[in-house]
């Protein structure tokens, strides 16, 4: 009887969904970003490219910006997915990529800024 009650309490706590992602903190921590970044509807690029309406779009798609050849070939589509992996290490996931930024090692402030990202529409 204990062993029963005891696997529905972990399969209870594997069903409970992990905390949502924090858009607002993501827009704190990417003070880090907005370094060389800008997220401004129609606005310029910085030292990278503009990241508004990023989520969805083609890596390296944007005419106004010059990409590393690597990141061109990488067939890459900003999935929240592939952003995460992004942010966490952009050398890892495209290695060659001009990005020079090491990355957000915290998960869930990675997870914040693909949520911050995704508010940019």
């Amino acid at each position: 009887m204990h062993k029963l009650i005891w696997a529905a309490a972990a399969a209870a706590l594997l069903a409970t969904p992990a905390a949502a992602a924090d858009a607002k903190n993501g827009q704190t921590v990417f003070g880090r970003c907005a370094i060389c970044h800008t997220v401004q509807k129609g606005g310029p690029n910085g030292l990278g490219p503009n990241l508004f309406g990023v989520v969805g779009r083609k890596a390296a798609s944007l005419a106004s910006f010059s990409y590393s050849g690597a990141l061109k070939s990488s067939g890459i589509t900003w999935t929240p997915d592939k952003l995460k992996q992004w942010v966490m290490g952009p050398q890892k996931l495209v290695p060659g990529t001009k990005m020079a930024f090491g990355g957000i090692t915290n998960t869930s402030q990675a997870d914040d800024v693909v949520a911050y990202l995704g508010t940019l529409k």
